[in-house]
C-alpha cells in the first residue's frame, strides 16, 4: 500500500510527519495538520523594528519615583546599578534629588543557609506587614554563577502572592560576586525605594556565611533564619553570622519537626549568653516560626518593633546609619579607584604579560602588582 500524502494548503502533497499516527489518512479524523506560512509572490517580509523605551530625564526619574511608579522605580534601580559611564552620572545626579526623601524607612537585612526557607519567609512576612497598612519593599540578591556570570532571580516567581500586591515592590537583583552576597549597588537601591514611600525595606542575601558583614553594613537590623538538624547551631557560630544578628528565627516549626525546632531554640538561647550584642542596648531574640502555614510571622514583627524601639531611644540605629554612610563613601573611593586602575591604558598594556609572569612562576605577585601601579604611576 503506498505511502498516503497528507495535503498542504496549496493542494501539492507532502510526506506525512513522523508524528502523525499509522495508516492515519485525510479523512480519517486525525485533526493536526501543518499548514506552511503564506508568503504573497515576489513580495518580502518585512519585520517592524522594535520600539525603544523613550529615555527618561532626571526630572523624569524623581516624578516616577515620587509618584512610586513601579515601572519608573524599576527603571531607576537599574540606571543605579548601570556601570556605563553617562548612567553613572546621571544615577549621581538623581540620588542628590532624591536624598532628602530618604531615611524613614526600616531597614531589614535577612540572610540564611540554602532550604532555611528565606523566599516563602519574606513572603508571608511580606504579607503580614502590608495588611498591616505598611507598604513594603524587597531587595532580593539571586547568586551570580562563578563561570557564566548569570543568574536565575527568579524570586519573584518564588514570591508569587507577594509580587501581585500592589503595596509591594519585589527587585531581584544578581550578585555579580560581590562580597556579602549583596550587589554593591543595594545601597542606592535601598534609597530609591524609600524615596518612593516603602516604609520597610528588606534585604534578601543568598547566605554566604563571614562575608555576611557586607549586608549587616547597609541595614538595620539583621534577621538569620535557621532551621533545626541542619547543624546551624555551632556552624552559624564558626561563621560568625550569628554574633551579627539582632533577631534569629528557626523556621519550619511545624508537624514533626516542631519537636526539634524547640529543642533547636532552648540550645540558641544557651548559646547566645556567651555571645556579645551586636547592637548596643539590645539582647539578640530567637523566635519560632512556619512561614508554610504563617505561624510566628507576626511575632517576628513584633520582635522586631521592639528592637527599633529600643534602638531609637538608645540612638544606636542613628550611630549605624552615620557609620554606614562614611563606610559607603570609603567603599565608592575604593570603587573609583580600582576602575581608574585597571582602565588605565599603561595598566592595559601590561597587564596580561605580567599576569602570564605570575601565573608562571617568573615574577612575584607582589613584585607584578608593584610594576602595574608604577605602570599607572607613569
Amino acid at each position: 500500500m503506498a505511502e498516503p500524502k497528507l495535503p498542504l494548503h496549496d493542494g501539492r502533497p507532502q510526506p506525512r510527519p513522523d508524528w502523525v499516527p499509522p495508516g492515519c489518512a485525510q479523512d480519517s479524523g486525525f485533526a493536526t495538520w501543518v499548514m506552511q506560512g503564506v508568503r504573497p509572490s515576489g513580495a518580502s517580509v518585512v519585520t517592524p523594528p522594535a520600539r525603544k523605551r523613550a529615555k527618561l530625564t532626571t526630572a523624569d526619574y524623581v516624578r516616577g519615583v515620587r509618584a512610586c511608579d513601579t515601572s519608573v522605580l524599576g527603571r531607576a534601580i537599574t540606571l543605579v546599578e548601570s556601570n556605563a559611564p553617562a548612567h553613572r552620572r546621571q544615577a549621581q545626579e538623581l540620588l542628590a534629588e532624591l536624598l532628602p526623601h530618604t531615611g524613614r524607612a526600616r531597614r531589614i537585612g535577612l540572610t540564611g543557609i540554602p532550604g532555611a526557607g528565606k523566599s516563602t519567609f519574606i513572603e508571608a512576612f511580606g504579607l503580614h506587614l502590608v495588611n498591616q497598612g505598611h507598604r513594603v519593599a524587597v531587595l532580593a540578591i539571586d547568586p551570580s554563577s562563578a563561570v557564566t556570570g548569570g543568574s536565575i532571580l527568579g524570586d519573584k516567581v518564588r514570591m508569587e502572592r507577594l509580587s501581585r500586591d500592589p503595596r509591594a515592590f519585589i527587585r531581584p537583583s544578581p550578585s555579580g560576586g560581590s562580597l556579602g552576597g549583596v550587589t554593591r549597588k543595594t545601597r542606592e537601591a535601598i534609597l530609591v525605594c524609600e524615596a518612593a514611600g516603602y516604609d520597610v525595606v528588606i534585604v534578601e542575601t543568598v547566605g554566604v556565611g563571614q562575608n555576611e558583614v557586607a549586608v549587616r553594613a547597609m541595614v538595620d537590623a539583621f534577621v538569620v533564619l535557621m532551621i533545626a538538624g541542619a547543624g546551624d547551631e555551632m556552624q552559624g557560630i564558626k561563621k560568625g553570622v550569628i554574633e551579627m544578628a539582632d533577631l534569629m528565627v528557626i523556621n519550619k516549626a511545624d508537624g514533626e519537626n516542631l519537636p526539634r525546632c524547640q529543642a533547636a531554640l532552648a540550645e540558641m538561647r544557651r548559646v547566645l549568653h556567651y555571645l556579645r550584642e551586636a547592637t548596643e542596648g539590645w539582647k539578640t531574640t530567637v523566635q519560632l516560626a512556619s512561614a508554610l502555614k504563617g505561624d510566628g510571622v507576626a511575632d517576628v514583627w513584633t520582635g522586631l518593633g521592639e528592637f527599633f524601639k529600643t534602638g531609637a531611644a538608645t540612638g544606636a540605629i542613628t550611630r549605624r546609619r552615620r557609620e554606614q554612610a562614611v563606610a559607603w563613601m570609603h567603599a565608592l573611593i575604593e570603587e573609583s579607584l580600582r576602575t581608574s586602575f585597571y582602565g588605565c591604558e599603561a595598566v592595559r598594556v601590561k597587564r596580561g604579560a605580567i599576569e602570564h609572569a605570575v601565573a608562571d612562576g617568573v615574577l612575584a605577585p607582589l613584585a607584578g602588582a608593584l610594576a602595574l601601579l608604577e605602570a599607572q604611576a607613569g
